[in-house]
């Protein structure tokens, strides 16, 4: 691993500053335990395959559910693994839940370019979060021009399209940084972070939820954290329901030492409660109980 350049090594000082906000290491080492204690369940001996498919359900449903859209998880379940098939005619609500399971599956297919070209993957998940939903001319690129976004709005207003740029291109410093942070930085911080940041400047007409939870997961797995991608950390930040998921990014984006801390201490315990969903899932798996 190459040493950090001068600029990462201070940006890597402003995260180990984060990381000593009230309860947030320790929060980041009970899911980093909890996520090791998770990969060596008996299931994912020879079986990781089938439980991170079902965890990439079970997440696919929660993030819609986060969107305010609420299907069966059996029916997620057909739709994911082509069981079933999907109308020719989307109605808003299953729009939305398509949505969410695509980008949920392709979560999985950017682990490997996220650390090294975060902003492609963002692209390459936003296109799959909101094909179903906007024009084509607006997929996988950021706000321009006029453009804005409606998302997110307990957040207060989205930055202009002019302030996204430069925004991402600070977030894709960040993670790129990861890479070489990880000694100090818990991995779950940095997802974290990632994950609020990109609620924070809606880079996206539409979409940015979606995007936003699935490179939380996809970062996750990649930093190793998870690298069995069977944690549902979506379930997680929807545990305690909606309004206190947007009341904790809503104190991150406020600035606040308080607020960001909030937000970190709430996203690790997300991660604690995705991985108690993941033991469940593998014990499904061992007990033959998945269908």
């Amino acid at each position: 691993m190459p040493d950090p350049t001068p600029a990462q090594s201070l940006l890597i000082d402003q995260l180990a500053g984060l990381v000593e906000l009230p309860g947030v290491r320790v929060r980041a080492d009970a899911a980093r335990e909890a996520c090791t204690g998770l990969r060596f369940h008996e299931a994912l001996r020879r079986r990781i395959p089938e439980a991170s498919a079902e965890s990439r359900v079970r997440g696919a449903r929660a993030s819609a559910a986060l969107d305010g859209v609420e299907f069966p998880v059996e029916l997620v379940r057909e739709l994911m693994s082509g069981a079933r098939k999907w109308p020719e005619r989307l109605d808003p609500g299953l729009a939305s839940l398509k949505g969410a399971i695509s980008v949920t599956a392709e979560s999985e297919r950017v682990v490997s370019l996220i650390r090294a070209a975060p902003l492609q993957a963002l692209a390459r998940l936003h296109v799959t979060a909101a094909a179903s939903v906007i024009k084509a001319e607006w997929l996988g690129r950021p706000r321009v021009g006029d453009e804005n976004s409606d998302e997110f709005v307990d957040l207060g207003p989205a930055p202009s399209a002019a302030q996204v740029a430069s925004r991402l291109a600070q977030l894709s410093e960040l993670i790129v940084t990861a890479a070489v942070a990880t000694s100090r930085i818990p991995a779950v911080v940095i997802a974290s972070i990632v994950h609020a940041e990109i609620a924070a400047i809606r880079p996206f007409v539409h979409g940015n939820g979606l995007v936003a939870r699935a490179a939380e997961r996809a970062l996750i797995q990649a930093l190793g954290l998870d690298p069995t991608g069977v944690a549902v950390p979506e379930v997680g930040h929807g545990e305690q329901g909606g309004p206190a998921y947007l009341g904790s990014l809503a104190a991150y984006a406020s600035g606040s030492a308080q607020g960001v801390g909030l937000w970190l201490t709430q996203s690790a315990d997300a991660l604690l409660a995705g991985v108690a969903e993941g033991i469940r899932i593998c014990d499904a798996v061992r007990a033959g109980r998945l269908t």
